[in-house]
């Protein structure tokens, strides 16, 4: 009887410092939030290589100012890459969906206001091979810049 009370006692005093706080936990979705975007970037990297010469196109990267925004975006990326070429960048959407994923729950963890998932386009894109290049780069860029502000990750 007293060694299942000092099994008992000793669990409940030790248990706690076993699980992982809500700063800890925050701050391994954040770590894994980063991981997803380096090795999408990877990805992206590695398809590139396999596709002919990209041709120069100009575009604006949205702001990263918080979860919110990021949440936001990444949506949008996600809904871009729904297009005629699944096949080729269907590893990629997986990993911008699985980031939007993370970057979701973390924002609702702290609380965070969360736009209405964006409607997907429908285009009848007369250029595939220019949309092809425009969405990865857009995707290549903005995580990125992401990784470069990996600090907001912490904001709303």
């Amino acid at each position: 009887m007293h060694v299942t009370l000092a099994l008992l006692y000793v669990s409940l005093v030790v248990m706690p410092g076993c699980l992982p706080t809500n700063g800890e936990s925050i701050r391994n979705t954040i770590n894994s939030i980063v991981n997803i975007a380096q090795i999408t970037l990877v990805h992206i990297k590695k398809l590139k290589t396999k596709l002919p010469v990209a041709p120069q196109i100009e575009f604006n990267t949205p702001s990263i100012e918080g979860l919110t925004s990021i949440t936001h975006d990444l949506r949008l990326l996600d809904n871009g890459l729904q297009s005629p070429f699944t096949d080729l960048l269907s590893q990629i959407q997986a990993d911008v969906s699985s980031l939007e994923g993370r970057v979701h729950s973390l924002a609702q963890t702290m609380d965070c206001p969360i736009r209405a998932r964006p409607e997907g386009e429908t285009s009848d894109n007369l250029f595939p091979d220019s949309h092809l290049y425009l969405t990865l780069m857009k995707v290549q860029r903005y995580l990125e810049k992401l990784l470069l502000n990996k600090d907001k990750l912490k904001v709303c």
